[in-house]
């Protein structure tokens, strides 16, 4: 399933009004990821978990603006932690 696709589902938008704000989110979220040190995978089971992990990141900025709250989910947390130290741990053997 594509990015915009997933993160339309995630927020329950079933429209087409913001999807070019999605896509800047999304783009937003994967530059995001990057400056903290998680890069994209070519493909296989990480690449479905990076995409999982980049929507929900995404989402989370679109909430992030509607709530005013500034604090990560520990859930969104949880995740970005386990898939850097996935990558780290696959990067070094």
């Amino acid at each position: 399933m594509e990015n915009l696709s997933m993160l339309k589902a995630n927020l329950e938008i079933t429209n087409t009004l913001r999807d070019e704000y999605l896509e800047t989110l999304l783009a937003a979220a994967g530059k995001e990821l990057v400056r903290q040190g998680i890069t994209a995978p070519e493909g296989g089971t990480t690449a479905e978990d990076y995409q999982n992990l980049l929507v929900m990141y995404a989402a989370y900025y679109y909430r992030k603006r509607a709530e005013d709250t500034a604090a990560m989910p520990a859930m969104l947390r949880y995740a970005r932690n386990n898939y850097l130290l996935k990558q780290k741990m696959e990067d070094a053997t």
